[in-house]
Order: structure tokens, then sequence, then C-alpha cells
């Protein structure tokens, strides 16, 4: 169903608007609407202006909290002032930014250290002083890398040419690292050489102490006396912060709520008296039961004025829509968002869709096996992880096993349990001029004329309530429809049936009249509402377009009838894939190979699961919410999420 609005103006003293959201309002759901562009009426409206002055506080309060091991199983305190959580945060604020200030150069200061290690790691085995060496007054020394193979080729064919001397270090799959060294005469002959042979040189800093291999040891015991100086600095930060997580939890929770409460400035006006702003002026849509409780609420303070009135959609637009259904229906509202919400002069169909839904894919699925495991799986997921689509699953799993009792079928033997309606795939009727035919596809048949009927119904009923005059009386799926959809279905049951078919003067009327009611549906309109604009196309015009929208629609009654013939074809698929499994598991020995008839199982109760699923959705968007809904509502948005507890306040 659909809970029911009211538009309400909410106004007061400029400085009370924090009072009012923070005791009132975020304790109700509330949809708010931009005052000054919804008061159209109201003159000397302004915007509100001002910087949110909880929004500093409130992300030093986060990081403090995101910095607490295990805050989320910390109880928060009972929330202090204002002044008094200010004052915590601006003081743990100190502390805690001289502590992480320190931490962050040290982290600096390893970071660069570790880059420096990781220069000199390659070149550990050279046994020589990296500083002499780096300042050699006649020789020149280039550390770097060169690839395998390029340093086999040097070797092989230039190296003993040159005047250099290469002194290998580490090697990796793909490269060797070394040095060499040349005459200052000869550097710029030997760098070409090496060059020429994609030798990549590495420029180490003259800062290291020592071999190589000693300054890898020096860095290493530096890194680490830093690395402790963290830890204690962390430790430090951490028992800051415990020591009053409480408070700073119950802070952080606080700020949000004040910080989100002032942002509804952003829906609110200044009203202006005398050249002065002195009152705001917020407006939106509330659940008329909750305007009730906010009224008798507000009733002893003269700070706040609440006006409802009493024909919003005149002035403000139509009301947000907010869906309340029994836990059962919840998990189909998904279905029904996924197509569209519906107006505030609709029908909510969630039920609808919740009944069809799961009645179908039962007709269709029918296994007490595959329902159960449907049923239990769905049910479980849904209870722990409140996922919509599980909820959906659980139900249709119920009705499954229902229908796979009335089939007696389980988990695909039909043998075990006895079928207390009939077998899909082998039971037979004989109907008139037609011969024998599969008895699920005429009852699919059957079904499908019923839920065209009911869906024209609620078209009726929609139609109605949005005194739309066309489609109540004269639209194909209106009254004119109903008539004519209703007959053929009667003349249909009479005749398979082998009972007397009505007169044809009385068939005539039964068909023509809806028809020539649907045909001239604009004119008909036109002249009850006492209308005189003239038809924009001519009359023959008029006629031929009438005509094949007419044949149109006679099509469309057949096909979306026949179109339910899919529920007495996936009721006979089902039957006849687990008689494929349990062939290949050659269960007609007696002895059948349990592995594949498990596996046969799993793999069709999701594969047809998941087909079924889909084409029950399909029967459902196409079939049935195409004759009577539109899903043109807008969503109901609360300026602030109420917990239950609240709401029951």
């Amino acid at each position: 169903m659909i809970e029911k609005m009211k538009f309400i103006n909410i106004s007061g003293p400029l400085k009370d608007i924090d009072r009012v959201t923070d005791l009132y309002l975020s304790r109700y759901e509330i949809h708010l609407e931009p005052a000054i562009t919804a008061l159209k009426t109201m003159d000397n409206l302004r915007p509100f202006v001002e910087q949110n002055p909880y929004l500093e506080p409130l992300q030093n309060a986060q990081r403090f909290v995101s910095c607490i091991p295990d805050a989320e199983n910390i109880t928060p305190a009972v929330p202090p002032g204002l002044d008094a959580m200010l004052d915590l945060i601006s003081t743990t604020g100190e502390r805690f930014r001289e502590l992480t200030e320190q931490e962050e150069q040290l982290r600096t200061q390893m970071n660069d250290l570790i880059e420096k290690r990781q220069l000199i790691i390659p070149f550990r085995p050279l046994d020589c002083t990296l500083h002499d060496v780096l300042n050699y007054q006649f020789i020149v020394c280039r550390f770097g890398r060169i690839s395998m193979e390029s340093y086999y080729r040097l070797q092989k064919y230039l190296l003993s040419d040159l005047h250099t001397v290469f002194l290998e270090g580490e090697r990796d799959e793909n490269y060797v690292y070394g040095v060499y060294f040349a005459a200052r005469s000869e550097v710029k002959k030997v760098d070409a050489s090496f060059r020429s042979f994609h030798f990549e040189q590495i420029a180490l800093p003259d800062s290291y102490e020592g071999t190589p291999a000693e300054a890898y040891l020096a860095l290493n015991q530096e890194i680490e006396q830093i690395e402790q100086k963290r830890k204690k600095l962390k430790k430090q930060i951490e028992e800051l912060l415990l020591g009053s997580a409480p408070q700073l939890i119950a802070a952080r929770n606080r700020l949000e709520s004040l910080s989100h409460n002032f942002d509804i400035r952003r829906y609110a006006a200044r009203s202006s008296t005398d050249g002065q702003d002195d009152s705001y002026v917020l407006c939106g849509w509330m659940a008329e039961k909750d305007v009730s409780r906010l009224l008798k609420e507000i009733e002893r303070d003269r700070y706040i004025t609440i006006v409802v009135e009493n024909d919003p959609a005149s002035h403000f637009g139509t009301p947000p829509t907010k869906l309340k259904n029994l836990p059962l229906f919840r998990p189909y509202e998904m279905y029904v968002k996924m197509y569209g919400l519906p107006s505030h002069d609709e029908v909510d169909p969630t039920v609808f869709v919740a009944l069809t839904y799961s009645f179908l894919f039962g007709a269709m699925f029918g296994d007490v096996g595959h329902g159960l495991l449907l049923l239990i799986g769905g049910g479980l997921l849904y209870k722990f992880k409140r996922i919509p689509l599980a909820g959906i699953i659980s139900m249709a799993g119920f009705f499954s096993t229902i229908f796979g009792f009335l089939f007696g079928s389980i988990f695909g033997f039909e043998d075990i349990l006895p079928a207390i309606w009939l077998r899909p795939i082998s039971h037979m009727t004989t109907l008139p001029f037609i011969g024998k035919l599969n008895t699920v596809f005429i009852v699919a048949i059957a079904l499908g004329m019923g839920i065209i009927l009911f869906t024209m119904i609620l078209h009726i009923i929609n139609a109605l309530r949005s005194k739309n005059l066309q489609e109540t009386w004269f639209d194909v799926n209106g009254v004119a429809g109903l008539v004519f959809y209703g007959s053929v279905v009667a003349v249909v049951v009479l005749f398979m049936t082998g009972r007397t078919l009505p007169g044809a003067a009385v068939l005539a009327v039964m068909f023509g009249v809806p028809l020539l009611l649907v045909l001239f549906k604009e004119p008909l309109t036109k002249k009850l509402q006492k209308r005189t604009e003239k038809m924009e196309e001519g009359p023959v015009m008029f006629f031929v377009q009438g005509f094949f929208e007419l044949f149109e629609t006679i099509l469309s009654y057949f096909s979306n009838t026949l179109s339910f013939v899919r529920v007495g074809a996936f009721a006979v698929s089902h039957a006849a894939m687990m008689e494929v499994v349990l062939m290949l598991a050659n269960a007609e020995s007696g002895n059948p190979n349990w592995i594949v008839v498990i596996l046969g199982n799993l793999f069709v109760c999701a594969i047809e699961g998941l087909i079924v699923g889909i084409q029950v959705l399909r029967l459902e968007y196409y079939e049935m919410f195409s004759r009577f809904y539109k899903g043109t509502g807008r969503a109901f948005e609360p300026f602030t999420q109420v917990p239950a507890k609240s709401k029951n306040h």
C-alpha cells in the first residue's frame, strides 16, 4: 500500500531552526522540498548562505575515531554538551597533530633510507669503499646494470679490447649489476661502448659509508631504529585516543547528527519582515500519521508553527511515494521499483506481484525437493543478509514445493510421491475442435485469461482515481475492453465445455458495441466532457487509423493470452529435463549413480530456476503491468533516516 501524505509548512524564529531540527525533525521522516521554489506564493523569501560550523570538528572527530582500534565495538559515552565536545576535540587535536607530525617526519626519513638501501642492494658483493671509488682523481666509475644477453655479447666481443675493468655484483632473472672503471682520458669511448650494449647507469649518492655490504647493514640498523621510534609514537597516539575513546565516538556521532541537521538550510528559506530576516520557513511531505503525532507533540511549543495544506496537489505537485507493505511482501517492492514507483493515484501492485509471481513460478517449477532448497536457502540468506531477491526466491520456493506435491515430483523422481493433481508431462484433456491437448497448457491459458481480466479491473480503478474519463470507459483496458475480452472468455469457456452459445444478435452486441466504443473513444470523451475542439485528422484518416488500432488491439488480446502458454511449457520441460538427468544416472536400473543425480539436480535447479524467474518477470512487466500500471511516481526521500526506535518514540 501507499502511505497517505500531507504537505506541511514549518516556520519559527530564525535562531530556533537548529533546535527544531534536532528536537523534532530528526525523529520524523520528512521529504523536504526547496522552500523558495515550492512556496511561490510567499514574498520576501531568501536562501541561507551560512557555512556549516560543525564540518571541521566533525572531520577531526572522524579522523580520531578511524585511528581507534576496534572502535565499532566500543560503547559510546553519553553525549556531552556542545562546548565540552568542541573542547575535547580541540585538546585531543593539538596533541594528536604533534604526535602525527613527528611520526610523519620519521616516516619520510625512513622512506628515504629505504630508497637509498634499495639502490645499494645489487652491489653488495663489490669489495670497494664507495666514497673512495666515487672520488677517484684519475679514474671514473659507472654503477649500473646490463641485460644478460648484452652482457654475454659484451664479454665475448668487446670487453677485452676496451681499456676498462668491469666488476660484477648481483644478478637477477634479467640483469647483471656491476660497475666498470675507466681512465678519464678513455671514459667517453668506454661510455659509448657500454651504451651501445644498453648499459643502464645507476647514480649512487656520495653518502654511503664503507663497502656496499657495510653500507647496507648500516642502513638496515638505522631503518630499524626509526621503525622502533615510529612504533612508540603510534603507541602514544593509540593511548591518547583510547583514553577518551567513548567520548570521542559519542562526539563523532553527535556532530554527524548536528552537521546533517545544519544542512537542512539547503531546503529552508529566510522570511523577511520590515527588511530584516527574522524567521525561517521549511516545507515538505510527511506521512499522515506522522503529521498527527508531530502536531500533538508541538502543541505547547510556542516557537514553532506548522500549517497543513488541505489541497497540496494543486499548488505543490504530486506527493512522493512511500510504500508500506507487510514484511512477507516487502521484498517484491524491488520488482515494482525496477519498473517504476506508483504515483499517488495508482494502486500499489506489490501484493499483486508477490502473489502472481510466486504462484506462476511455482507452477512452472513444481518440485518438492527443488522448492525446499529455494525456500530454505533464500530464507536464510534473506534473514542474515536482508537481500530482497533472496526473500523473493524463498517465497517462490514455497509455491514450488506446493506444486511439487500437486505434480508428485521430488528431485525429479515421480514414483515416490503420488500426484495430488496431475503429472504435467503425461496428463491430457480432450477439447472440442482441437482434440487432445496437455492439461497444463489449458490451465495456463485459463489462468492467463483470469489474470488479464483482473489487470483490466485494476486499470479501471487507477483511471477512476485519476479521474480519467476516456481510460475508464473507452480504453482497450477500460470498461469497453473488459466487456469485449470478458465476452470472448465467456464464449471460449462455453464452447470448450460443450454448452450452448448465445444467439448471433447477443454476440454482435457483446463484441461489436465495446469495439465501437474503443474506436470512437476520443469523440465520445469530448462529447461527455463538453469540449468543442475539432479533430486534427479528417474523417477518412480517423477511420483508417482507428481500424488498424482495433486490429492491433484484437491481436494483442490474442498474443497476450497465448503468452501464458509458457507457464505450462516450463512445467512440462522441467519434468522432461529431470527425466534426462535420471536417464543419464541410469535410475531405471534401480541403482542410480547418485553423483550424477545430485549434480544434475543442482544444475537444473540453478539454470531452470534462473530462466523461470526471468520468464515470470517478463509476464509481470509485459502482460500485466502494461495493462494497468504506469509507475510514474517519485520516491519518498526523507531528510533523516529515522531508526525504528525513534519512530515509536
